[in-house]
């Protein structure tokens, strides 16, 4: 059962490698096929389910503990990230941050509402796991959730699906938060390139740019040497109108490359070449 699901998991992780996890861009259409491959993978896995000979009674609680909501976590977050994205509104950034802030509320409001059963799952208790994730132990007075009328008996217990919840809202929280300090971000840098009297655009390449600004940071040229590297590159975002993303992400594949120094050559070499041109004058 293990080396199955691992199996699936290692497809899913492949599929997500294709994905922006890490800055959270995810489009609608990355999205679309995102759940059309999971639903697959969750068709698989009940295949497989029914496929067994006869299961143990660990080997359930395992299922429908671990093996089945990670899954199924992957394929709610990927759902909810659709929705979220397909109704977002256009307009400001404030009109964003409001938006978005909305769907971080709706995230408090679920975890406040599972504590116990949250508490019990993150503290990885065991003591009731013979009634939260044995089939047919459903019991209608504990769990009224809609959700649960119209599941598979015989292919879930009612708390595998609380338990991918847990999965997807936290993914959910990380995204969102993302999205909002992104959003924060771009404000802050619009304010503050509002008050610049002049007006500069970076029209090169992003790295050379991150380049330029780790350059810098170790040149101990700004503020003699204390200014920090976040600063530094803020400084540049705002200067140039640019949003360097994960900078430190791009700095290792610059420490990965050949020629490290790429762009600041080129800069040295044309500057030479500039002050040949007119020494010739």
């Amino acid at each position: 059962m293990k080396k199955f699901s691992l199996e699936i998991l290692k497809k899913i992780q492949s599929e997500l490698a294709l994905i922006d996890m890490e800055d959270c861009h995810i489009s609608i259409e990355e999205s679309s096929a995102m759940i059309d491959f999971l639903k697959k993978c969750m068709a698989g896995l009940k295949t497989f389910f029914f496929s067994l000979d006869s299961i143990s009674k660990e080997d359930e609680i395992l299922f429908f503990k671990e093996i089945k909501p990670e899954i199924l976590g992957f394929l709610l977050y990927f759902n909810k990230i659709h929705t979220i994205e397909l109704k977002c509104p256009n307009g400001s950034n404030e009109t964003l941050m409001e938006y978005y802030g909305n769907e971080q509320k709706s995230l408090t409001f679920f975890f406040e509402r599972n504590i116990d059963f949250y508490q019990y799952y993150r503290a990885k208790s065991t003591y009731s796991d013979e009634r939260y994730f044995l089939r047919n132990k459903l019991d209608s007075k504990n769990y009224l959730e809609s959700v649960s009328f119209i599941m598979d008996d015989e292919f879930c217990t009612g708390y595998d699906y609380k338990v991918a919840k847990i999965i997807c809202n936290e993914m959910l929280k990380i995204y969102l938060n993302k999205k909002m300090n992104g959003l924060e971000k771009q404000l802050f840098t619009g304010k503050k390139r509002a008050a610049l009297p002049i007006n500069l655009r970076w029209t090169g390449p992003k790295v050379a740019l991150v380049e330029y600004g780790y350059g810098l940071e170790a040149s101990e040229y700004v503020n003699n040497g204390k200014a920090e590297l976040q600063e530094i590159m803020t400084g540049l975002e705002i200067l140039f109108n640019v949003d360097l993303g994960k900078y430190y992400r791009t700095y290792t594949s610059i420490r990965g490359r050949e020629d490290q120094t790429k762009y600041l050559d080129i800069m040295t070499e044309r500057l030479k070449k500039r002050i040949d041109d007119d020494d010739s004058k």
